[in-house]
């Protein structure tokens, strides 16, 4: 039987938050994408004009990289708050932030203009980037895994991760069509400015939106109780979740690491890869990638609906597998040169990392405890984007400037399976939790009537 936290809100109710959570995150990661593929096709140019190309963009993957930095700070902080004050209320600021650091990027004088203090500043904007993404993630999908109920959470609770391939379309769409109507003179002149000032306008449109949600029952029928009772270790969401989910923080930066590194090996790094090893055009490349993240969009849903029937881990285990069993043809696709090859090499890839990606959103907020949930969610994911996703492109230029051969690549992503797989191996299934019934102490495990519940409902799934 549904707690009242938890029953099913009303259709329209819960469409609206997913759409605000979906809106929301396209744009944190339009933002956010956008400043890699420029990192990769013109910033190193334009802000390292004095180094060797692939010097510059190591340094440009650099600058890329400090993002990523800053993302454990924005969790801590934005889960913080957000577990102290509300999810809706630290979306609008992440949203804000994000919005207006990339607009800041579109009006930044280059190195010809200003000299080294164009990379500096370009860095400082991109500290404040990762800063408002590491507190987004959280708060966006705990707004949907908090309204939805348990039958259909995982499901629900994936769609605002498609706003990450939502984001990478819209960037790359962008980015693509500006390369196709503008000459490399202009776009390097002033045509990699115009993505970046568009953000202006999706931030408005964003705001609207989240503005108009709900905050979630289950957060504050949480603090109702946490005041009433006055639980002040709570109101420290950090402590909490040292003291009572540290083995699940531990989980989820395992999970992420496969992950989150073989996400920017296919997206970023292809770029770079694709156009010096395979004498692909920047053109060719992009399309692909442009190709890839549509299908990436469709298919997240789909393994999220996969991972309530199924659970999550297995979904999720699915994902890693296949995307380390995938490395080696992916990198020989993409060496054919040929536009249909590196399609294939991108969209498959893609579709393997959303069997992991899909899972995520649910699979992390059922791990915690309502009144630590974000801070537990962000840092558990954000964290691991310091060891994972940040210098995945870098040590891929690296390893490829290195030893001239994808080998290396592909046994680096493979490296990150293996964590990944023995993280989410150790892991327990969540998929039957209710979020408002969590116990904060991950020793203690379910009641037995519980565990009979869940076997029952295993039984009908079969």
């Amino acid at each position: 039987m549904s707690s009242p936290a938890t029953a099913p809100p009303a259709p329209n109710n819960l469409k609206r938050i997913v759409a605000a959570s979906l809106i929301g995150t396209t744009i944190e990661w339009y933002d956010f994408f956008l400043y890699g593929s420029a990192a990769a096709l013109v910033f190193n140019k334009l802000f390292f004009p004095d180094s060797d190309p692939l010097v510059g963009t190591l340094l440009s993957f650099l600058t890329y990289a400090v993002g990523f930095a800053a993302r454990p700070l924005g969790a801590l902080v934005f889960g913080h708050y957000g577990d102290r004050l509300g999810r809706k209320k630290l979306l609008v600021l992440s949203l804000l932030l994000m919005g207006g650091a990339t607009f800041a990027i579109g009006l930044l004088p280059t190195h010809a203009s200003i000299g080294a203090a164009a990379p500096v500043l370009l860095t400082v904007l991109r500290l404040v980037q990762g800063f408002a993404l590491g507190g987004e993630w959280g708060g966006a999908v705990l707004l949907v895994s908090e309204h939805g109920d348990a039958e259909r959470r995982g499901f629900w609770a994936s769609w605002p991760q498609t706003g990450a391939p939502a984001g990478q379309l819209l960037a790359t769409g962008v980015l693509s069509l500006l390369t196709a109507v503008l000459s490399d003179a202009a776009f390097g002149s002033w045509g990699w400015r115009i993505p970046f000032l568009l953000s202006g306008v999706l931030v408005i449109v964003g705001l609207w939106i989240r503005l108009s949600v709900d905050e979630s029952p289950v957060f504050q029928q949480a603090r109702e109780r946490a005041e009433a009772r006055k639980e002040d270790d709570e109101r420290l969401p950090l402590v909490a979740v040292l003291r009572h989910h540290w083995r699940d923080v531990l989980v989820a930066m395992g999970a992420r690491m496969a992950e989150n590194i073989s996400y920017y090996v296919i997206t970023a790094f292809i770029l770079v890869y694709a156009t010096v090893s395979a004498g692909v055009s920047k053109q060719t490349a992009l399309n692909a990638v442009l190709i890839g993240s549509a299908v990436h969009f469709a298919v997240i849903p789909a393994w999220g609906a996969l991972s309530d029937r199924i659970g999550r881990r297995p979904v999720y285990l699915l994902g890693a597998v296949g995307i380390g069993l995938w490395m080696f043809p992916f990198f020989s696709l993409v060496d054919t040169g040929r536009f249909g090859s590196l399609v294939l090499a991108v969209t498959v890839g893609l579709v393997l990392h959303g069997a992991m990606y899909a899972p995520q959103a649910a699979f992390f907020s059922e791990m915690f405890a309502t009144r630590m949930r974000y801070s537990g969610a962000s840092i558990g994911a954000q964290f691991a984007s310091v060891a994972a996703g940040a210098p995945a492109p870098l040590i891929a230029t690296a390893l490829l400037a290195d030893y001239g051969s994808s080998t290396p690549i592909a046994l680096y992503v493979i490296a990150a399976v293996l964590v990944t797989v023995v993280a989410v191996g150790v892991a327990q299934e969540t998929r039957h939790r209710d979020l408002a019934d969590v116990a904060p102490a991950p020793e203690a495990g379910p009641a037995p009537e519980a565990e009979a519940e869940a076997e029952a409902a295993d039984a009908r799934t079969v």
